[in-house]
C-alpha cells in the first residue's frame, strides 16, 4: 500500500493519465535494457559487448559465478526469478551453430554446474533453460551467445507477476552470486 492510502482508496495519477486502483512499483533503472542502451554494435569489448567486458572484471563487480576455460557463468542483470544466471562464451559469437566442439561440450557442462549449484544453494524445484537466437526470437543481446538457466519453484507464479505485473527479488545479486559460487560443483 503505498504512504498515506487507506486499502479503499484508489490511486490518484494527477495530469498523468486516468486515476485506477493499480499500485506501481518504479523500476527506472530497467529502462535502459528496455531502450537497447549498452546493447553491442560489434563483437568485442570495444564495440560495448557486456559479455566480452565481464571476464575483465572480478568475480563479484562482474557477478560471475565461475570461470572455465572457454565459458563463464554469471547472474543475470535483470533476472526474472532470483538465481537467474547464464552460461556464456567467452569467444564473441552470436549463434549456437558458430561454437566449436570444446566450447559446445564446457557450455552443456556448466549448465549442468548452474542446475545443481541451484538446487543446493537454493532449493529449486525445476528449471527453464535456453537461449534466445537473434533479437526476433528475444535474445536481448543477440551478438553474443549466452545460454539462460532460470531457476524454478513449485508455486512460484503468485499474484504479483501474475496480478502485480511485478517481481520481488528476495535478495541482492551480490549475495546470490556469493551463495552460488560457494554453491558451484567442482
Amino acid at each position: 500500500m503505498l504512504l498515506g492510502m487507506t486499502s479503499r482508496e484508489p490511486e490518484q495519477q494527477i495530469g498523468v493519465g486516468v486515476p485506477d486502483a493499480f499500485q506501481r512499483l518504479w523500476t527506472p533503472h530497467r529502462m535502459a535494457y528496455i531502450q537497447g542502451e549498452n546493447k553491442p554494435t560489434g563483437p568485442g569489448v570495444d564495440d560495448g559487448c557486456p559479455f566480452c567486458a565481464i571476464p575483465a572484471k572480478s568475480d563479484e563487480d562482474g557477478l560471475i559465478i565461475a570461470r572455465g576455460e572457454r565459458v563463464y557463468a554469471v547472474l543475470n542483470l535483470y533476472p526474472y526469478t532470483g538465481g537467474h544466471a547464464m552460461a556464456v562464451p567467452y569467444r564473441h559469437v552470436a549463434d549456437y551453430t558458430e561454437l566449436d566442439e570444446a566450447e559446445t561440450l564446457e557450455l552443456a557442462d556448466f549448465t549442468k554446474r548452474l542446475m545443481t549449484a541451484l538446487r543446493s544453494a537454493s532449493g529449486a524445484h525445476g528449471f527453464n533453460i535456453g537461449m534466445n537466437q537473434g533479437t526476433v526470437a528475444g535474445a536481448g543481446i543477440a551478438a553474443h551467445l549466452h545460454q539462460h538457466v532460470v531457476p524454478r519453484w513449485g508455486g512460484d507464479t503468485n499474484f504479483m507477476p501474475v496480478v502485480g505485473h511485478t517481481k520481488v527479488l528476495p535478495q541482492l545479486l551480490a549475495d546470490t552470486r556469493a551463495m552460488l559460487a560457494d554453491s558451484w560443483p567442482k
